[in-house]
Formats: structure tokens, sequence, C-alpha cells
């Protein structure tokens, strides 16, 4: 029952499955309502740059801190 206290450590070549699996249904949810997500491509660009800033930041914070052990 303590299914969401359990930690794992993943690699960068495991997570290819994952991330192909989530692209592949953006791609497919995109395609099927490119109308309505026509209106809001500036909001899409805003919140993917903030995320990938976010994402580049942390994993430039892990490097560093897994290089100083």
């Amino acid at each position: 029952m303590n299914f969401f206290k359990i930690k794992t450590s993943w690699s960068n070549a495991e997570f290819i499955p994952i991330k192909l699996c989530m692209a592949s249904i953006y791609i497919l949810i995109g395609s099927y309502f490119h109308e309505f997500f026509q209106n809001y491509y500036s909001v899409l660009i805003v919140i993917f740059a903030i995320t990938v800033i976010w994402f580049v930041y942390q994993w430039l914070k892990k490097m560093k801190s897994e290089k100083q052990l």
C-alpha cells in the first residue's frame, strides 16, 4: 500500500519509451483538435518556454550537486 513512497532511479535511456508514448499521444490529440488549439498557440508557447527553462535549470542544478558528491 506504500506504492507512492517507493523511490526509484531511472537512466535517460529508460525514459525513451515513456517520452515516445507521451509525444505520440500529444501529436495525435493536437492533430485531432487542430482548430481548437489554433486559438491557443501563444499561450502554449509561453507555457512551453517557461517549463523548458525550469527543466533545464533543475537539470543543471542536479548535475552540479551530483558532481560535488
